[in-house]
């Protein structure tokens, strides 16, 4: 549990029942932290202490097919595309009416949050997003990576097999551990921190929403149609606006540091670029008073809420 005080609150949001905590005043200013693959909510366990302390209103939502979450009907398709992480996203802000609330994630969670940034930037008030700019470019998913980041991708081609989809189902704790100490070379994480996490993807629809996300992103299989008017809109990749802080991890096993120049055109309003120095993927985590500071940088940005200071 984030906080052994709080219980798990629900609201229902656009196809899904989310489950998430809602921590700190209720009239603090809103900050949504965004969980990735393979993690879950206690990513931000230390983080949000921080941002309470500083008086923000704290919302961290379970993902689809994580956790609590559950999809309202039984015969919605169970996808992972990022046009469904945002819009479920959107939809969790217009439900518990969120007035521009500040967005921070990794991975799944921090794409799901540029998602929102990008197309709804009156939305938003600030973002804080580990690795950059997240919006896939589907389009060019076939063109391959050096040899050495492709092998640090092999749940990609993993789960773009049955055999894939079969092991994940029979090893979901197994493969988050490899890919947590891929992802984080650097981070020292107790069996605890990983049975933790892992209670998420007893989900029962953990297998279906994760092997759609990685087939898809690969353009492998079909999106899901409801969502194809956002997915022809991310394929422009649609820049960003709104007061952004871009976060790296020095230690980071999958995605090398960057001095954030290789996607600098996709932010147009103001934007910074910080490396944390030995924290990796899991930045959060890893890091999460670097993590914490971002946010707090974002929030005392002078602007309209849609990147212009």
């Amino acid at each position: 549990m984030i906080d052994p005080r709080v219980q798990i609150s629900h609201v229902r949001a656009g196809a899904l029942d989310v489950g998430y905590y809602d921590l700190g005043p209720t009239g603090g200013e809103p900050v949504v932290l965004l969980h990735g693959f393979p993690y879950d909510v206690h990513s931000y366990a230390e983080v949000a202490p921080l941002l309470i302390e500083a008086g923000f209103r704290v919302l961290v939502p379970y993902l689809r097919g994580h956790g609590p979450t559950r999809f309202l009907d039984e015969a919605t398709p169970r996808s992972g595309q990022q046009a469904a992480l945002g819009a479920d996203l959107l939809a969790f802000i217009d439900a518990l009416d969120l007035h521009e609330p500040i967005l921070a994630g990794y991975d799944w969670g921090g794409r799901a949050a540029c998602v929102v940034a990008a197309l709804h930037p009156d939305r938003i008030g600030g973002l804080v997003s580990v690795n950059g700019y997240l919006i896939q470019d589907i389009a060019s998913s076939g063109t391959p990576i050096d040899p050495d980041r492709e092998a640090g991708f092999w749940y990609f081609w993993y789960f773009a097999t049955d055999r894939g989809r079969s092991g994940l189902d029979q090893n979901r704790r197994e493969v988050a551990r490899v890919i947590w100490r891929r992802n984080s070379p650097a981070w020292s994480f107790s069996e605890g921190q990983l049975v933790r996490a892992s209670l998420a993807f007893d989900n029962p629809d953990y297998v279906d929403v994760v092997i759609h996300s990685y087939r898809h992103r690969l353009g492998l299989v079909a999106g899901d149609d409801s969502y194809l008017d956002i997915e022809t809109q991310l394929a422009s990749l649609p820049s960003i606006s709104v007061p952004t802080i871009t976060l790296d991890g020095g230690a980071d096993g999958n995605f090398p540091a960057t001095d954030g120049s290789h996607d600098a055109h996709l932010f147009t309003g103001w934007r910074e670029h910080r490396t944390v120095a030995n924290a990796g993927h899991h930045l959060p985590a890893e890091a999460p008073r670097a993590f914490a500071d971002a946010i707090l940088a974002v929030a005392e940005t002078p602007g309209d809420g849609a990147g212009t200071p």
